[in-house]
């Protein structure tokens, strides 16, 4: 069982290695990569070379790399290590086996071979040799930078434009010019909703008459002013009578004759009246409203913006002045983009 366990150990570890070119030249580099495949958990040694020592005679090891593992399948692992070799004389090198420790055994990889090179010297002829050639100084020619250059000069302007155009937009606010709605109640409704707003208050009951009918015919002024147009907070009874008589209705203006009158008694001749004629006086209220209403009135009003030929002006100037700057940006990206693309042709 233990020889069999053994077996098995030992055949799951593989060692490869490979060398990326089988030739080089006398001082080339060439890189060897070494992987091993083992079992998860097992401990595994690579070997070790310090700069410049000799892999064989003749092949020096000038670096290594760190270990690079990668996990496969079945619980498997592979660790792969590039060493970069090199060698100064012409010859065809054995490179020997490649040792690693998995657990203190033992495995190496196969054997490989390296081919150096040397560059054929021609010893007959010395005076044929030359130094290594400066760097040649290519002419400067205006006619492949000039479009360019012109190119970048108009792009500059450009943005130049756009930047003081930004700045005149912050300067100059905008006009806003919005049109509100607004909600109105009809005159008819808001009578309606003070006078009940009297009868919570209990002020026909209350003992205070004046106050009550202050506020009784506050809010038939109101709806008459609002009503028929005219200004009936500023005129007296017999004033707001007058004008109520090109109505037809004579009977509901000689009732609103009686509650005013009716009113100013009780407001500046201190004259008391009975509940029942309180009463009364709040029916007719009541009914000159219903009388005299307009039904179906628009509960919305539009209020159109009112702007002066200057500030009509000054908006289609900003709006002119938007168009303009988006356009000299689209400009000012496409040149930038079509220089930076001639710069790439030219210097690649």
């Amino acid at each position: 069982m233990f020889l069999l366990t053994a077996l098995a150990a030992s055949a799951q570890v593989n060692v490869e290695s490979s060398i990326d070119s089988m030739e080089i030249f006398i001082g080339e580099q060439v890189h060897l990569t070494v992987s091993v495949t083992l079992k998860h958990g097992q401990r595994l040694s690579m070997p070790v070379f310090k700069p410049s020592e000799q892999i064989t005679p003749g092949v020096e090891v000038l670096s290594e790399g760190m270990a690079d593992t990668s996990e496969l399948d079945n619980n498997m692992v592979r660790v792969s290590k590039q060493y970069t070799l090199t060698s100064f004389d012409e010859n065809l090198y054995y490179l020997p086996p490649v040792k690693v420790k998995v657990d203190g055994k033992d495995y190496a990889s196969k054997n490989l071979a390296l081919k150096v090179l040397t560059v054929p010297v021609d010893t007959l002829h010395p005076n044929q040799f030359f130094p290594p050639k400066g760097v040649q100084d290519n002419p400067f020619l205006w006619s492949e930078w000039s479009g360019i250059f012109w190119l970048s000069v108009i792009a500059l302007i450009l943005f130049v434009i756009a930047v003081y155009l930004r700045i005149r937009l912050r300067e100059n606010k905008p006009i806003i010019a919005s049109v509100k709605i607004i909600k109105r109640v009809p005159p008819h409704q808001k009578a309606m909703q003070q006078i009940e707003q009297i009868k919570a208050d209990r002020l026909v009951t209350s003992e205070n008459q004046k106050e009550y009918y202050t506020k009784l015919t506050d809010t038939l002024r109101k709806y008459i002013e609002e009503r028929f147009g005219f200004n009936a907070m500023e005129m007296t009874s017999d004033e707001i009578i007058e004008r109520l008589q090109q109505t037809d209705d004579r009977r509901m203006i000689d009732e609103l004759r009686e509650l005013f009158t009716t009113a100013d008694l009780v407001k500046f001749a201190k004259y008391s009246t009975l509940i029942n004629e309180n009463d009364a006086n709040l029916v007719n209220a009541i009914e000159f409203i219903n009388t005299t209403k307009l039904e179906n009135q628009p509960t919305e009003e539009r209020i159109e913006p009112q702007l002066t030929e200057q500030d009509k002006r000054s908006i289609r100037s900003r709006n002119t002045t938007k168009w303009m700057l988006w356009i000299i940006f689209s400009l000012c990206i496409a040149l930038m983009v079509y220089v930076a693309y001639q710069l790439f042709l030219l210097f690649g």
